[in-house]
């Protein structure tokens, strides 16, 4: 594409207006601009980020993980439906698993979150992963800032459960949500014990007609297993609840226990202390990136790593001397 056939840069003035003015349509395009892959859009967006950073960390971050098939977009859907009633502005973040090869996504979950996507005080932006570590899209976090600037007091993350994603999502939210179905013998044998570690609550979705009783059985189990592990905070003990998301019963009691949580990390001074170590992790995880990028845009190194490549593949030269080898074209 010719230089003057690529889209122009966002005036940064209009879009901040936009934003606090909480329109959609402009909340979707920053959105855009902090995902783009171009250098000079990347540098605009993080002007925009920085000029609005005075308006975020008000809002309430909620990430939500579960296996596929348990109900995560039905739950968000009920979820934020419930509390827009309340009055809640509400921003929902779905990042969708992305094809490595191509970068396409699947971008569904619009179609899965009917009422909340139709709802005048939500925003639900699913965004592709790229192909980034866990699914999870690199610029997850810029959109929450830019969505919190737009007024909306309540950001729900949700991971597509898979690698890695549910550490990367639990380390950009307040709160962490895992969701569980019933059935606990057969899912407390496949349990992964990390992802209940950084769990600030178990919530058993389909907990209505016949599951009821298997729910509530369910929900035993969990509890039982959760008193063998350290819990995450020295101030909360991660409940395990029954809910449906399909009749919404339960969901008012969910949100209950996220606002508990929220008031007693809050006079501990936990809630400071955990934004705190994230910014931190944010800040390097974004470094990485960049010296990434850098390294694969180095001329030298560019014209030598086919070779090395080549060499590590076909088993003559170890991963550990092509490293070694990259750092001193680097270091040339």
């Amino acid at each position: 594409m010719a230089l003057r056939d690529r889209p122009a840069i966002p005036d940064l003035t209009d879009l901040g207006r936009g934003i606090r003015a909480r329109e959609r349509a402009v909340i979707a395009r920053a959105i855009t601009l902090i995902e783009s892959r171009r250098s000079d859009h990347q540098k605009a967006a993080r002007r925009l980020v920085q000029e609005l950073l005075p308006l975020t960390g008000k809002a309430i971050r909620v990430g939500i993980t579960g296996a596929p098939g348990v109900g995560k977009s039905t739950t968000i859907d009920a979820l934020g439906t419930f509390l827009t009633s309340k009055g809640h502005k509400v921003a929902v973040l779905a990042v969708d698993p992305s094809s490595t090869r191509s970068g396409g996504s699947i971008l569904a979950d619009k179609t899965r979150m009917p009422r909340l996507s139709s709802d005048a005080d939500a925003f639900v932006r699913p965004s592709p992963s790229s192909g980034t570590l866990g699914g999870v899209a690199a610029k997850t976090r810029e959109s929450m800032l830019i969505c919190e600037a737009a007024g909306y007091d309540v950001v729900l993350v949700e991971t597509i459960g898979t690698g890695q994603s549910e550490t990367i999502v639990a380390d950009m939210t307040d709160f962490f949500l895992v969701l569980m179905l019933p059935g606990a013998g057969d899912e407390l044998q496949g349990l992964k014990k990390g992802v209940i570690e950084i769990a600030d609550m178990l919530a058993i979705n389909k907990a209505d007609g016949d599951n009821i009783k298997r729910a509530r059985a369910a929900a035993a189990e969990y509890r039982a297993a959760l008193h063998i592990l350290n819990p995450r905070s020295r101030t909360w003990s991660p409940p395990v609840v029954t809910y449906s998301a399909l009749t919404g019963a339960g969901i008012a009691e969910l949100w209950d226990s996220i606002l508990d949580h929220r008031q007693r990390m809050t006079n501990s001074g936990e809630l400071d202390a955990r934004r705190r170590e994230q910014q931190v992790k944010w800040m390097w995880a974004m470094l990485e990136e960049r010296v990434f990028a850098r390294l694969k845009s180095n001329p030298t190194l560019r014209a030598k790593l086919p070779r090395i490549e080549a060499a590590v593949a076909a088993g003559r030269m170890s991963p550990a001397i092509a490293v070694e080898e990259i750092v001193s074209l680097l270091d040339a």
